[in-house]
């Protein structure tokens, strides 16, 4: 068992847990190793499964060597092996555990992911019992500045997410600070204070950095993040 040192990552599954499973490796805050989903018609179709202790599974597809899906759903990892009787990935996704293809259902690896869609689907709370978000940066495309975004209700966070997916965003799209490109960015010392509840210059932690939740997902959105966060939550 091949297992590199890592952080977070290296306490999420036990020896135990994880013993005997092909192409292991830990990451800061994941565990990752080989997967696959075999479809009748088309065979096996290999990929590398993230493990994070928030509960998100992500899986990098190397169905062939020119494959660039990345960061697919285990639902969209299984639609896109052709696998025939999709909606069962818990089942139809396998790891390799002593030789042999044993599905995820009958691994430890989903106690996160089922810890956190008991407790609503991902949410991190923060001290009021909502969801919390950590502020984000977008840097303008037309004067290179980047602008903070605050995410502490779900209006402040549809605004970040359209912001996010348009691919020329500018100051001038900011309407709920009205900034200009003419303003100055944010000092570096300033922007490490992103609102942690556990530490005023967290540079990233399970207590601020959400993967997805209802707060920062929308039904009405069609991008794919959205369309595979409310398409994983109903499986």
């Amino acid at each position: 068992m091949a297992a590199a040192n890592g952080g977070a990552g290296a306490a999420l599954f036990s020896e135990e847990e994880l013993r005997e499973v092909s192409g292991l490796r830990r990451g800061e805050d994941f565990v990752e190793m080989t997967c696959g989903c075999t479809s009748h018609r088309y065979g096996d179709a290999v990929g590398r499964l993230r493990v994070f202790a928030s509960g998100d599974l992500e899986i990098s597809c190397e169905c062939t060597p020119g494959c660039r899906e990345d960061k697919l759903t285990p639902a969209a990892f299984e639609k896109h092996s052709g696998k025939e009787t999709a909606g069962k990935w818990r089942n139809t996704i396998w790891v390799m555990v002593q030789g042999e293809k044993v599905p995820l259902s009958k691994t430890a690896l989903l106690k996160y992911y089922y810890l956190a869609h008991k407790s609503g689907n991902g949410s991190h709370k923060g001290r009021s019992g909502r969801p919390s978000h950590r502020d984000e940066f977008i840097r303008c495309t037309r004067c290179g500045k980047e602008r903070r975004f605050r995410l502490r209700s779900k209006e402040e966070c549809r605004v970040y997410h359209d912001a996010f997916i348009k691919l020329n965003w500018t100051c001038a799209d900011l309407t709920t600070d009205r900034v200009t490109c003419d303003e100055e960015e944010e000092r570096a010392s300033r922007k490490v204070l992103r609102g942690c509840s556990r530490a005023t210059s967290c540079s990233g932690c399970m207590k601020c950095v959400c993967f997805g939740c209802e707060t920062c997902r929308f039904k009405d959105c069609d991008c794919q993040t959205c369309v595979d966060f409310y398409r994983n939550s109903k499986e």
